[in-house]
């Protein structure tokens, strides 16, 4: 059977439960400008950072909005990285195609959320997603995302950080098994794109990469920044992120009193217990 077209990921969720203001003010002081916050027809309410072609999404829920949210299964992770979301060509192509390798998956859900725009129209983002197995992923949820109206979410005007960002390099999973957490990927996808670094797998995603690194490789990478500690088993656990002024977001995490960033040739990395949970690299190398 051949390979599905190569992965690309589309977004990153980070999951923050009903704390959706103190972690939009950290993320702000992190050097993100982010979009004011946005409510889901499903019941959860975000806020996101608009990059290249990708973007990082705040997920959380307000109470008096959504009071049946804190039950979901999705908020049995940790706060911290929950969600690794890629691009389809068809999200309905992709179902069939899934089920035809012995994957199996419910229907895409559609739904939406209104969204100001920088003219000050308000219109809809909707989209359709297609999610993969819970036991593709035990560190989190993976699924595919087709937006019906990417011009609502892909705006030039929100494109722009203080701290430079411009898209999504790596997103790290702590796995205690590196090759056994990245078997389901490989039975979805096949095995193109996948390549052995030390410590671990990576999994090229077009102009990004999944890693999934042992937590032993993870602490090397980060110096010892890893996921909070008393987390055990798999975790989303680190994202890199593309700068194209490192010094830019040197001053921004300086201004605003981020704590124990670790500074090193290309790379800064602030420390999870001030990024919400996750693990933040900031490198000006593609």
């Amino acid at each position: 059977m051949s390979d599905l077209p190569p992965l690309q990921i589309d977004h990153v969720v980070i999951g923050v439960k009903d704390q959706l203001d103190s972690a939009s003010a950290r993320y702000r002081e992190l050097g993100f400008s982010l979009l004011e916050r946005g409510h889901h027809t499903l019941g959860t309410s975000n806020h996101l950072a608009i990059f290249g072609d990708d973007y990082l999404e705040l997920l959380g829920y307000v109470p008096a909005l959504a009071s049946a949210q804190a039950d979901k299964p999705m908020w049995q992770y940790p706060q911290g990285l929950i969600g690794l979301v890629f691009k389809p060509a068809d999200v309905h192509d992709l179902a069939q195609q899934l089920k035809a390798r012995g994957v199996p998956v419910d229907e895409p859900l559609s739904f939406s959320r209104p969204v100001t725009l920088p003219d000050s129209r308000v219109a809809d983002a909707r989209f359709q997603v297609l999610h993969l197995p819970a036991d593709t992923s035990p560190g989190g949820v993976v699924f595919f995302c087709q937006h019906e109206t990417p011009e609502n979410v892909w705006q030039d005007a929100w494109r722009t950080h203080p701290n430079g960002v411009t898209g999504i390099r790596e997103f790290v999973i702590s796995a205690v098994d590196p090759v056994a957490s990245a078997r389901p990927f490989i039975k979805a996808f096949g095995d193109q794109g996948v390549s052995q670094v030390p410590g671990g797998l990576r999994l090229a995603t077009g102009r990004s990469a999944v890693l999934f690194l042992t937590p032993e490789q993870l602490g090397v990478e980060l110096h010892g920044q890893a996921a909070p500690a008393g987390t055990t088993g798999d975790r989303y656990a680190a994202l890199t992120l593309r700068t194209h002024d490192l010094d830019a977001a040197r001053a921004v995490l300086a201004r605003g009193g981020i704590q124990g960033v670790i500074e090193l040739p290309h790379r800064l990395i602030v420390p999870a217990d001030q990024a919400f949970g996750l693990a933040l690299v900031f490198t000006d190398r593609d």
